[in-house]
């Protein structure tokens, strides 16, 4: 579980501005643009160019695997896919590690390049006519494609380490997002109903297996709200804190959850699959745990809320708990 971190915006502006001499950084203005897991801050520069200085909460990534993930992204760039890239450091490495104020701890910083856009997110909850909604969702499957087309091709790096969304990584002893059958507010029979899930999905994915045309690097994190729309109607995507290995079916997925009470959700779905075969071949197999790939985000989910309360995610986490046990239920597993 990622260590909570309630240093205050004050903290973070001084370890922003402390970890700048380490990319020989003197920006005319410096704006804290997103406050969440990881804190973001904004750089002008005197030329005109801007950076993204992200200070990342700590215990969730070890510095080997923050590294990878700018190896990633600097080979999706090459491949003419469009997400921020990390910048090193004077002294070589893509990250500097910054003392918080009082001296008790440290935090991991790293700089991007900044990516110009609106988010599609934005744009979507703006527009009002169904079909360019659905329109729009359809635009993500080809971004979705691209990235497992280049990671499927691409052979990481000696070195390279990131989690993973597998079996283990769902289900196992220690799942990545933790133990969502044992959290303590479920109740006897919840957890008993989610132990029984967790063995179902177990079986399901040791039989369905690694191929490499289904399984590689992943975003994992892909939604509306973490792709821009360029001036030039282009789709850009970033935040990769949470890429990894993992099936293809849990990046659509990602895209799709939430979005199931829609009434127009099959044309969504429909259109993401289709925008994503049109890059990428994608069997009716493959296509069929789509739906299992849906509970299970709404499942890890579960644990990812419980363990971060200094995120206030543990509000409504019953009502939540009790929404994915129904759906449990009705899965016809």
């Amino acid at each position: 579980m990622p260590e909570p971190t309630n240093l205050s915006d004050a903290d973070l502006y001084a370890i922003a501005r402390q970890s700048l001499p380490r990319w020989g950084l003197r920006p005319d203005a410096i704006e804290l643009v997103s406050r969440s897991e990881n804190t973001v801050f904004r750089l002008d520069m005197p030329d005109g160019q801007r950076y993204a200085l992200r200070i990342h909460r700590p215990g969730y990534h070890t510095l080997p695997e923050l590294e990878s993930e700018l190896l990633w992204t600097q080979a999706l760039n090459e491949a003419g896919i469009r997400v921020p890239v990390g910048v090193q450091t004077l002294d070589g490495p893509g990250y500097a590690t910054i003392a918080t104020p009082d001296g008790e701890s440290s935090r991991a910083v790293g700089l991007v390049n900044w990516l110009d856009g609106e988010l599609l997110s934005s744009v979507i909850e703006a527009e009002t006519d169904e079909p360019t909604i659905v329109e729009h969702f359809r635009q993500i499957g080809p971004v979705l494609a691209a990235m497992n087309n280049q990671a499927s091709d691409w052979t990481p790096p000696a070195g390279f380490t990131r989690h993973a969304f597998d079996v283990p990584g769902y289900v196992g002893e220690s799942p990545f997002w933790g133990r969502f059958w044992d959290v303590p507010p479920l109740t006897a029979a919840q957890r008993e109903l989610l132990a029984g899930a967790r063995e179902q999905i177990r079986q399901t994915l040791n039989e369905y297996g690694k191929d490499r045309g289904t399984y590689s690097m992943i975003h994992a994190d892909l939604h509306a709200h973490n792709i821009l729309i360029d001036p030039s109607g282009a789709l850009q995507a970033f935040d990769f804190d949470d890429a990894g290995f993992g099936w293809h079916q849990y990046d659509l997925a990602v895209v799709l959850f939430g979005l199931e009470e829609l009434p127009y959700f099959d044309a969504i779905a429909d259109a993401i699959v289709a925008g994503y075969r049109s890059i990428r071949p994608f069997s009716d197999e493959a296509l069929s745990l789509l739906p299992l790939f849906l509970l299970i985000r709404r499942l890890v989910l579960i644990s990812w809320q419980w363990d971060r309360p200094e995120l206030g995610r543990r509000n409504g986490l019953d009502a939540y708990i009790a929404d994915a046990c129904e759906r449990v239920e009705d899965f016809a597993f």
